[in-house]
């Protein structure tokens, strides 16, 4: 009886401990701790619906600000978790390692990769094998059929440790790669990142994560993340 209470008391603790590292990156109700890339606030294109951070482009269409949204905060390794939720033929993306200097960068994937938020039903974007939801964009190919329909949230952990990098869609691993190596640096070099528009890409392992504005609804929610 006394190993069974000690066994509950650790896995009690250990629990509480787990829950205490996450960082909760939204409230639910503001867009406190974000900013549009290259401004101090956040765009009024982005709004907050029913607990989640949406993305409407009717608003931006309106003349109202959006661009892609950007953590004050910058992280090195770390877990990401979050859900997103796309319209019918929308694009969006999740992007990390951004490099928050506008000045120097113009958008926030000339530093940072994304992994890939899309209606692989109905973008023309999912005609292009590495540029489908779940996908490290235009740099490794993810695991089909993992994805959820638009319109239907879709749970994400983005997992970056001592170079290795996962992610992870509905629970299930899509890409697993090392960041920084020589093949990923082949990856890159074979990629529309090796342009020069992008000569800093993935070259700094640490930064801020994005959301993206890429014209299409896109929501958000349960943003946390831990650092490793």
């Amino acid at each position: 009886m006394k190993k069974l209470l000690l066994a509950f008391l650790i896995s009690f603790v250990a629990a509480q401990t787990n829950a205490q590292r996450w960082i909760s990156l939204f409230d639910g109700k503001t867009t406190n701790g974000w900013h549009s890339y290259g401004k101090t606030t956040v765009g009024e294109a982005w709004t907050v619906e029913e607990g989640a951070i949406v993305f409407d482009p009717a608003a931006k269409k309106a003349g109202k600000y959006g661009g892609d949204i950007v953590t004050n905060e910058g992280f090195n390794d770390f877990h990401l978790q979050l859900e997103w939720k796309i319209a019918k033929n929308g694009n969006s993306g999740i992007i990390f390692f951004v490099q928050d200097e506008p000045t120097k960068y113009k958008n926030t994937w000339h530093t940072g990769p994304e992994m890939q938020v899309l209606d692989n039903d109905g973008h023309a974007d999912a005609k292009i094998i590495s540029h489908r939801a779940g996908n490290l964009y235009d740099l490794i190919v993810g695991k089909e059929g993992v994805v959820k329909p638009y319109d239907q949230w879709n749970k994400v952990d983005i997992i970056f440790k001592k170079g290795k990098l996962d992610l992870i869609l509905n629970d299930v691993n899509v890409v697993s790669t090392h960041v920084g190596d020589d093949g990923w640096k082949e990856l890159v070099r074979r990629s529309k990142f090796a342009k020069g528009e992008s000569p800093d890409f993935a070259k700094v392992l640490s930064g801020h994560i994005a959301l993206q504005d890429h014209g299409d609804k896109v929501s958000y929610r349960n943003i946390r993340i831990q650092k490793l």
